[in-house]
């Protein structure tokens, strides 16, 4: 916001350099036949209307994020930060102002003169017609910003970016590790000395710190995962590192992993479905009672989870010398289907969505060879299932919700729940 607020209002300082090398190429009077002379005018009714607009904008994005925070979740207003529109639109309305301060104090000062008015002019006319393109831009934002279909949109659209790369790239370009897999003993532990989430992991400082040590790391912690001090971020596995060189290696190790109070849906896919989830348990609370909104999410994130369906394995290696797991699939499922069945399983219409759901991903999974997709598809059906038998006292919901169950089992040829 800075960097665009200032080139802004540099055009002031611009314009008055330009008058000065021009003024000699023109007449002093054109600036009073093109009617340059209003430009004080001009200018000081774009500082005062600038300012207003400044400050209302403002409110307005403060009560979007207050509004985004109470309708779907605090962790989505991340998002709403990060917009470049409005960072863009707010830095533009500030720039203006400044370039309105900055002109109106050099004209008073006479740095200008007539032929530096007529620049001035025509610089001002550039600014009037961006600042009206941008409040039109603005205007059309502010119909959208803040709403509650517009922020789920933001997170399925964040989810996705960073699950699509990791379909390629399953352990971000590193050697992919079996969780369940023992790692190989005699590794030097390099443990964490903060707290907070894995935001983010520098894979490629990480690889040149192996190569220069010789050595292999396996990560202990990934993106999403919540360290403490004392808990290990990498083993050092392979060659002998140097006692004196061994502080420069964990400290190496430890400036690769950006923490935070926060997760961050840059290298975390799993966190963007954990928002998703939170969105649809608030919509399906008493207070909300909105349960057409959770049944809206629930196809979105199983477009999304189906991304992972049939990946490419180990995908291409960048960084040989890293080793790390892939995205969890009973992860993924769990982290949406298990909150979501639990808080509606009275409710029928969202059971039997939900099940379709599972079923598409059930049928997907079985298209692409993944059985492991088919599996978890088939556990979370039978969970939806067995929560709603104990939560659905009507007896016709409660068939229509294990007719759906019966088809997730038969689309893969297993027999139909009791």
């Amino acid at each position: 916001m800075f960097f665009r607020a200032g080139l802004i209002s540099l055009l002031s300082v611009f314009s008055a350099v330009v008058a000065l090398a021009v003024k000699e190429f023109i007449p002093n009077d054109i600036a009073f036949k093109l009617g340059a002379d209003a430009v004080d005018s001009v200018l000081t009714i774009m500082a005062s209307s600038m300012l207003a607009v400044t400050t209302f904008s403002l409110s307005t994005i403060v009560a979007a994020h207050a509004s985004v925070a109470s309708t779907a979740t605090p962790r989505a207003t991340e998002l709403l930060l990060a917009d470049t529109t409005a960072q863009t639109m707010l830095s533009t309305f500030i720039g203006a102002f400044i370039y309105s301060l900055v002109g109106i104090i050099l004209l008073k000062t006479g740095v200008y003169g007539a032929s530096g008015r007529l620049v001035l002019f025509v610089v001002t006319i550039f600014v009037v017609t961006l600042l009206v393109v941008s409040l039109l831009r603005w205007i059309d934002f502010l119909l959208q910003f803040g709403r509650l279909g517009e922020t789920i949109s933001r997170v399925e659209t964040a989810t996705r970016a960073a699950m699509e790369p990791r379909r390629e790239a399953p352990a971000l370009g590193a050697v992919m590790l079996d969780p369940d897999t023992p790692l190989p003993e005699g590794g030097v532990a390099i443990e964490a000395r903060l707290w907070g989430y894995v935001q983010h992991i520098d894979l490629a400082g990480l690889q040149e710190c192996a190569e220069a040590n010789e050595v292999d790391f396996y990560l202990t912690a990934w993106p999403g995962a919540r360290v403490h001090r004392g808990r290990p971020l990498a083993v050092a596995v392979g060659g002998e590192v140097p006692e004196e060189a061994r502080e420069a290696l964990e400290t190496a190790v430890r400036a690769a992993f950006s923490l935070g109070a926060d997760r961050s849906f840059d290298q975390d896919p799993c966190f963007g479905v954990i928002v998703m989830s939170e969105i649809a348990c608030r919509a399906l609370s008493p207070a909300v009672n909105d349960a057409g909104t959770a049944i809206a999410i629930i196809p979105r994130v199983a477009d999304v989870i189906a991304i992972w369906s049939g990946h490419a394995g180990q995908g291409e290696v960048r960084y040989p010398r890293i080793h790390l797991p892939a995205v969890s699939i009973a992860e993924l499922f769990d982290a949406f289907f298990l909150p979501v069945s639990r808080d509606g399983a009275g409710n029928a219409e969202m059971q039997i969505r939900m099940q379709k759901a599972l079923l598409a991903l059930a049928e997907i999974g079985r298209l692409d060879g993944d059985f492991r997709f088919v599996s978890e598809a088939l556990r979370h059906s039978a969970l939806a299932l067995e929560r709603a038998q104990a939560k659905i006292d009507f007896p016709h919901d409660l068939e229509r919700v294990r007719r759906a169950a019966e088809k997730v089992r038969a689309a893969v040829g297993e027999a139909a729940p009791a």
